[in-house]
């Protein structure tokens, strides 16, 4: 008899950016800690067919799954909270079903049928929420449907879910819906009635919640939780208090501590299992806060106003920051704001320098300036991607002395082109999913390297999302002068890793590392940087 799948439907209302992603990932911990095979899959409403191509002052981070799919940022939460890979299938856009249906008209597999909303559209997004679920054997799939209740672009799915659960039967799927309970000052009150008129469109859909998550300022009293269990049509135990906490880590303790978990399984009909220990992830919290040390890094980006656009590295950092008894202070430069003038001030209080991914010319003399200002000072220096890519060109200006060395994504016609296209690429017009992405094998060939010392082993795999390439036609020049390629693609010979000689720690790489990191597994390359930082501020050899 094949195993029933369970679903679980997490929507928001009132505001968006309340933390669904994490109540998502927070609830699929603890259900995998009780013995489910669990994942998640995360609903875009907008027509992007990915967010690949959205500027990340729109949407935060582009994260990128091993088998290469530029997907939303919460699905960097499902992995470092989960400790699974997801994939291109844990992630639905609104442009994705619509390509998908519109290319199934074009191929008449509606037989002349008039296609529309329903079925065909919410036939098409309840075949992709259950594809996860047949993909991988689940016995929990977690959907995520982002956005807020009330937006048009939300409908279609809204539906299916009505359609789903009518489909699926009583005990097999279930609703949580996140709202905002907002505390007014003046009046010394939380306040209800945003989620009631949240929860009153959806039930205008034909959705009822059955568990309810009041994200909030202040604790929820017992009057607050039967209000909103009162009109809202839902048990007073399945109102959830969500309070706002110092770390996302201390989501998944506060999520058991209100038994959401044991809530869900018992309207799933499903035994509850073995208690969820997270012995490790208290061990973690209790690290995060009782540091040794702080170290002060100074991140060079372009999209530091947003702090959703280096998510990753950011939790990165905190992750690497535990593994060494350590605390990061990790303040972000803009690139735009670095010049001759004022970079040698700016920077000169760190012990350690990241220059950050990113694409297009804006800001880098910047982070040219921070990995030359790295280099001079030997001080620990971490450049990723685009970064590596900088300290490649500054490494050829002012060692080489090639003043007009270059990325032909910068300047097409420099006359020493180090960084540029792979030939495969240089045909290519369109923009969206063309770029190397996912994993790919890294070769580290110097077992003296600080990369070989961080991975501890000679074949390692890591995320790319980039066109251009350092410039083989150089690489002598490079070696001779003292940049040391340490990583290499072994079917390719592609530089993934460079290294500097008689220099502490200066690492560059062109991939990014930062999706790799989990709360339980730390990126080895982020923990060698933070360690080589400590070495630099405390004046010890490295």
């Amino acid at each position: 008899m094949s195993k029933t799948t369970k679903y679980i439907f997490i929507t928001g209302g009132v505001t968006s950016s309340l933390g669904k992603g994490i109540i998502s990932a927070s609830l699929g911990l603890l259900l995998q800690q009780r013995g489910y095979k669990v994942s998640i899959l995360k609903i875009d409403p907008y027509l992007n067919i990915d967010p690949g191509t959205l500027n990340p002052y729109e949407h935060g981070e582009c994260f990128v799954t091993e088998d290469g799919a530029e997907t939303d940022l919460d699905l960097g939460h499902y992995e470092r909270f989960l400790g699974i890979h997801m994939s291109k299938i844990n992630n639905v856009t609104t442009g994705q079903i619509y390509q998908t249906v519109i290319n199934k008209e074009r191929r008449g597999d509606y037989l002349g049928k008039t296609v529309q909303i329903i079925p065909h559209i919410t036939n098409e997004i309840k075949a992709r929420i259950k594809q996860l679920a047949k993909t991988h054997d689940l016995d929990i799939v977690i959907s995520e449907i982002g956005g807020t209740v009330g937006d048009i672009e939300s409908l279609p799915f809204i539906e299916a879910v009505r359609q789903m659960r009518w489909e699926l039967g009583r005990t097999n799927s279930l609703v949580i819906h996140l709202t905002l309970v907002p505390y007014l000052k003046s009046a010394k009150e939380l306040k209800t009635k945003p989620t009631q008129h949240s929860v009153k469109m959806l039930l205008e859909n034909g959705v009822q919640p059955d568990i309810i998550v009041l994200r909030t300022e202040q604790p929820l009293n017992k009057s607050v939780r039967q209000k909103v269990s009162l009109f809202c049509n839902v048990e007073i135990d399945s109102v959830i208090e969500a309070i706002d906490v110092d770390t996302i880590y201390r989501v998944p303790l506060k999520m058991l501590d209100e038994k959401l978990d044991q809530i869900v399984l018992k309207k799933l009909d499903l035994p509850l299992k073995q208690a969820p220990s997270l012995k490790n992830w208290k061990d973690f919290l209790q690290r995060l806060y009782n540091y040794k040390d702080t170290v002060k890094i100074a991140a060079i980006g372009k999209y530091v106003e947003l702090q959703d656009a280096y998510k990753s590295i950011n939790e990165a950092f905190v992750h690497a920051a535990v593994a060494n008894n350590l605390k990061a202070d990790v303040q972000w430069l803009h690139a735009e704001k670095i010049n001759e003038q004022n970079y040698q001030t700016l920077l000169k209080d760190f012990d350690g320098i990241l220059v950050a991914p990113g694409f297009g010319p804006r800001g880098m003399d910047g982070k040219i300036l921070a990995a030359k200002f790295a280099r001079e000072n030997k001080v620990p220096f971490f450049g990723i991607c685009l970064g590596m890519q900088m300290a490649v060109i500054e490494f050829a200006r002012n060692v080489l002395n090639w003043k007009e060395a270059n990325s032909t994504e910068m300047e097409p016609k420099t006359p020493y082109p180090v960084i540029d296209l792979m030939e495969e690429q240089k045909s290519i017009k369109a923009l969206g999913g063309t770029m190397r992405l996912g994993a790919y094998a890294c070769e580290l060939i110097d077992k003296k390297s600080k990369a070989y010392q961080a991975y501890k082993k000679s074949l390692v795999y890591e995320r790319h999302r980039h066109r251009y390439e350092f410039n083989n036609e150089y690489l002598d020049d490079f070696t001779r002068a003292g940049m040391r390629i340490v990583g290499v693609n072994p079917d390719t010979d592609l530089v993934e890793i460079i290294e500097l000689s008689n220099h502490p720690w200066f690492v560059g790489v062109q991939f990014h590392p930062e999706y790799k990191s989990t709360v339980l597994n730390p990126h080895p390359l982020f923990v060698s940087f933070l360690r080589a930082a400590l070495n630099f501020k405390t004046g010890k050899n490295i």
